[in-house]
């Protein structure tokens, strides 16, 4: 992600907010990985430059994102010294290359924001961001379970709140509870509230459906409380753990590990933007009001096509063909799911992400459905079954079951074929950008080393040491010639008390075990491996995503479930304990290792705008508790509305869920004795590992220096390989429209786009999950839209 200096006329609040918006919504691509890419932001974001004018600055900042922190420099630089001083050393080159200018130090707070001498923790602040978390938590939900990546609700809370409470502030002056002035770091309290309640629903959207599809539990309604429990001990261990991180990876090592947070880094620059411009009030609104209508238009979209799917949401061309010609071949391409979807969530993510993106997911569909699929079964290695029983659709062919029938070695469907290079490509994918991260995780295990090593001559030696403490951190005595001091603006009483955080540590890590033993009979051994677990990959998701954007969930859950499979391989586990314990210790970790990497994030942005970490801690307890009723609420309301969610091989189904077919999928290997693969299916599933591993090797150490402009061009290898998850290429092709547009759109006219193109974008994706929440109660309530509505131009009578 790029983030570009706050000129005066150059990049200012309307490009800033839309290249944050490409970064912080969508770095959950792919499964729960959040895998968006650092290099695909800063491509977007360089791309939109509009001259405009109007913002007022205390301190100009004129050198690139790039220029000043690249962590991708960092990655493959091997010239540079030694390892303490490695990543300090773009720094140096950003000062070098930059014309003289007064630069803003991105590990030091903002000095320029007005002061609050109030309370920021007000009912206005929490009301709007719980409001916006929620509809970010539900809409999540819906796009999580129909593609299988989440979005985060960060700048939709800072650019929503700013523009009602502003409001309210001027309009309500004077009204208690509504009215009263406005700052940026109330701002900020509304973000992260809202951050905190539009999570958490990674683990609805994977682990928790294959549970269901596995038959180890009864039903979501059933077993509400128990899901919800669940749900609460890994959020709030998620949010205990990481209080305490504060201080290490935000504070005392973020310099020295280049931990930039950029999208927390994104978030930050894009409430200072509002607060400090000008019109920044007027240009809010404008976004508000762009995004309102983008709401409406989308949510309106998602309800009323359910009376005419054919027409107004799912166009067919090949079944068109068919209908006119009648002509088999024209089945046979429709058989393999080409067809277009006109989703405003997806036409609006691909407007965020551009085209390498959009692409990638396209590329991804035609290789795995349009050409591998096909020459499967024409040679007889994968097979299909009929999509219908009407003789007149005769020819048209389903090839996306999991039926057990198509889930053997030798009689495999081409959606079972396919599943397993796509999970070996993106676990591959995943640590290896884990592994290319490697300086950040040496220079983290040196600093906690010499920090422990210091506190421990201390104690034992009674000797004068420099410690670390919670005002300052120093380096070592060699490096006292390029030492920075870094404090922390939050004085003594604003700091989050060790008893408000330690004893709830200790009091979840208890409960845990005695829930997950008398709920879920779960061996207080494994429970208290999966903690470790989730503590464990939150240090490593924490680190990942202070560097580079990118929480590798997809690498924990996968890791969780191998190492939590082989401790219930032996005797005396029977399968169905085994899967349900692996699903469950799995959850449990993913579940803590995003809700520490978010909530850390959360801290990045309030440091940066000197917001107290106590009323932030209290704000993200708030938004905690809220998603933990919330998230279990809404999956309980879709798989109510849609039973073919909880159905492993579904005859029709609107949603694809391909992380819940990957989680279902890793569970059944590692558990089942005699669980064996397509041995065709297996071999190319570790050419195709190696590859996507190559292929982000390539990004990392061969795309530098003259050849970094290569990397807008390099395909994206998690997109692709969770194209081989999904049955279905309209995503991708919806996506593509999105990017298409975006791209005339801001060829046409950048200045309308820079200012209304993310938050058109915003809002159709919130608006498209709303409106199939509002579908999912409406089903529940006796509305049969099967009935009602009209199967017109769909094929075989149901789209």
């Amino acid at each position: 992600m790029l983030l570009h200096g706050l000129s005066g006329t150059s990049r200012p609040l309307n490009t800033e907010i839309r290249s944050v918006w490409a970064c912080c919504i969508f770095r959950r691509f792919g499964f729960e990985s959040r895998s968006w890419s650092l290099v695909n932001c800063q491509v977007m974001a360089s791309s939109r430059e509009v001259e405009e004018s109007n913002l007022h600055e205390k301190s100009s900042n004129n050198i690139s994102y790039d220029e000043r922190y690249s962590t991708s420099e960092s990655n493959s630089d091997g010239t540079a010294g030694d390892e303490e001083t490695l990543l300090d050393s773009h720094s140096d080159e950003a000062s070098s290359n930059s014309e003289p200018s007064t630069t803003i130090d991105p590990f030091l707070p903002f000095d320029d924001l007005p002061d609050e001498d109030r309370n920021i923790l007000t009912l206005r602040a929490i009301a709007i961001g719980l409001l916006c978390g929620g509809l970010v938590n539900a809409s999540n939900i819906y796009l999580g379970l129909k593609s299988g990546w989440t979005a985060g609700a960060n700048i939709f809370g800072s650019i929503v709140g700013f523009a009602v409470l502003k409001s309210c502030s001027k309009y309500f002056n004077g009204v208690p509870i509504l009215g009263g002035a406005f700052g940026p770091r109330e701002n900020n309290i509304a973000q992260t509230v809202a951050t905190a309640a539009g999570g958490l629903s990674n683990v609805f959207v994977s682990a928790m459906p294959a549970l269901y599809q596995l038959n180890l539990m009864r039903t979501p309604l059933q077993d509400f409380w128990r899901i919800t429990i669940l749900t609460a001990l890994g959020a709030y261990f998620g949010l205990f753990f990481a209080t305490p991180l504060r201080g290490f990876f935000v504070i005392h090592a973020a310099r020295e590990l280049q931990l930039v947070f950029p999208s927390s880094y994104a978030t930050a620059t894009t409430i200072r933007s509002m607060h400090l411009a000008v019109d920044g009030a007027h240009l809010a609104k404008k976004k508000m009001r762009a995004l309102s209508l983008g709401f409406a238009f989308a949510t309106t979209c998602r309800v009323v096509s359910q009376f005419a799917i054919g027409v107004l949401w799912d166009w067919h061309p090949f079944t068109w063909l068919y209908l006119v010609t009648g002509s088999k071949a024209f089945l046979g391409l429709e058989s393999w799911s080409w067809f277009i979807e006109w989703s405003p969530a997806f036409i609006g993510s691909g407007m965020l992400v551009g085209m390498n993106v959009s692409l990638s997911f396209v590329s991804g569909s035609l290789l795995a459905w349009g050409i591998i699929g096909p020459i499967l079964v024409h040679r007889g290695i994968a097979f299909g079954r009929p999509a219908t029983n009407d003789y007149e659709w005769d020819g048209y062919i389903s090839y996306s079951s999991l039926a057990p029938e198509f889930t053997s070695p030798d009689h495999p469907s081409p959606r079972y074929w396919l599943l397993w290079p796509g999970i070996a490509c993106m676990i591959a994918v995943s640590f290896t950008e884990l592994a290319c991260q490697w300086r950040v995780f040496l220079l983290s295990g040196k600093v906690l080393w010499r920090g422990m090593s210091r506190a421990w001559a201390r104690l034992v030696e009674s000797r004068r040491y420099e410690v670390i403490s919670s005002d300052k951190y120093d380096l070592d005595d060699e490096d006292e010639g390029t030492a920075m001091r870094v404090a922390d603006p939050a004085p003594r009483n604003e700091q989050v008390e060790t008893w408000m955080w330690l004893p709830g540590l200790i009091a979840v890590l208890f409960i845990t075990c005695i829930v997950m033993k008398v709920e879920f009979n779960m061996p207080v051994f494994e429970v208290l491996l999966a903690l470790f677990l989730a503590f464990f990959f939150s240090f490593l998701a924490i680190q990942a995503t202070g560097a580079t954007d990118i929480t590798p969930l997809t690498a924990a859950s996968k890791a969780s479930q191998v190492i939590l499979g082989a401790t219930t391989s032996g005797p005396g586990w029977t399968l169905l304990q085994a899967q349900r314990l692996n699903l469950i210790g799995g959850a449990l970790s993913s579940i803590g290792a995003n809700q520490s990497a978010d909530l850390t994030g959360d801290f990045r942005v309030g440091f940066l705008l000197r917001t107290s970490p106590k009323l932030q801690w209290f704000a993200q307890s708030i938004g905690t508790l809220v998603a933990v009723f919330l998230a279990p609420s809404i999956f309980v309301l879709f798989s109510t509305a849609y039973p073919c969610i909880l159905e492993p091989s579904p005859q029709s189904c609107p949603f694809g869920a391909p992380s819940v077919s990957a989680w279902r999928a890793v569970a059944v290997a590692v558990t089942s004795p005699d669980f064996t693969l397509p041995a065709t299916s297996k071999w190319f599933s570790i050419f195709f590992a190696v590859f996507g591993a190559s292929m982000v090797l390539v990004r990392h150490c061969l795309w530098t220096g003259n050849w970094e402009w290569m990397r807008k061009y390099h395909p994206n290898m998690m997109i692709i390989s969770l194209a081989f998850l999904l049955p279905s290429t309209h995503y991708g092709t919806a996506m593509t429209i999105g990017a298409s547009i975006a791209w005339a759109w801001h060829s046409q006219s950048p200045r309308t786009f820079a200012t209304f193109g993310s938050a058109v974008a915003a809002g159709f994706m919130a608006g498209e999950g709303i409106g199939g929440v509002v579908n999912a109660a409406l089903t529940i309530l006796g509305v049969d839209f099967d009935k009602i509505g009209t199967a017109f131009l769909c094929p075989a009578g149901s789209c």
